[in-house]
């Protein structure tokens, strides 16, 4: 039993060194490691040396530490095998369970956005998506949060192929207007559609990010203006945030 308690602890304390080491800006000393997690400095020696053998860190000519390569080799394999929307699938139900409306994920594809989720609240109803379905994406609550995340140039050369069409009275019809509503989108960190696809519709969503740090996808929320309250909105907003928040930390993003 002290064998076996004797190497979690070990277990903890190499991880309480890879994490000061991946939080540290540059490399660091064993000095300022013994500093910050409080272990010896003869147990952090023994520790590194075999996270440097194993290539899991790495050390300069002067003797300081930083997170080796192999550390970023292990966990790609994770991250490259994750499915987007198998790992979504939970949020949306949990999402959808905590807010009685439908929601779904989807991805930028030019001008559109590509419904590839959807969980209704009435498992058969079709409203007016379903998993394929392509929406204009200047009218679309995702659409707004992955046109807000891209760069200039990008921006720019997906909206010379919108075509501004007015769906509703709603509906953004020229660029200047529609560029000011992205950067509150990005501002905020969240959109919505508000009847400007569909009359009495509503939708809110949030965008969904990979370990690069770029927005791959967005989550949304959606149902009638009775649903969708202008009262309710805050709280609704909040919700879904947080799924894709939770959806982003399962696709590897770090906000750090």
């Amino acid at each position: 039993m002290e064998k076996r308690d004797s190497h979690v602890q070990v277990i903890n304390r190499a991880f309480d060194i890879i994490e000061v080491l991946a939080q540290a800006e540059g490399c660091i000393g064993i000095s300022e490691l013994a500093r910050r997690t409080t272990i010896s400095k003869t147990t952090i020696h023994r520790i590194l040396a075999t996270l440097k053998d194993r290539g899991y860190a790495e050390q300069n000519r002067l003797g300081d530490y930083t997170i080796g390569a192999k550390m970023f080799e292990t966990l790609s394999y994770h991250i490259n095998s994750l499915d987007l929307q198998t790992e979504s699938q939970p949020y949306l139900a949990e999402l959808r369970k905590e807010l009685d409306l439908t929601t779904h994920l989807g991805i930028l594809d030019g001008p559109y956005v590509v419904y590839i989720e959807k969980i209704s609240m009435f498992p058969g109803t079709r409203l007016y998506t379903q998993v394929g379905y392509r929406s204009p994406a200047y009218c679309s609550s995702m659409g707004k949060c992955l046109l807000s995340a891209l760069s200039g140039e990008k921006l720019e050369e997906i909206l010379d192929h919108c075509q501004f069409e007015k769906f509703t009275k709603n509906t953004y019809t020229d660029i200047k207007s529609f560029k000011k509503c992205l950067r509150e989108v990005r501002k905020q960190g969240w959109a919505m559609d508000d009847e400007e696809y569909q009359l009495g519709h509503r939708c809110i969503g949030a965008p969904v990010f990979d370990y690069h740090g770029d927005a791959v996808a967005a989550v949304s929320a959606s149902g009638t203006t009775d649903e969708l309250c202008t009262d309710k909105i805050p709280w609704i907003a909040e919700h879904v945030r947080k799924a894709a928040r939770e959806i982003s930390l399962k696709m590897g993003y770090s906000a750090v």
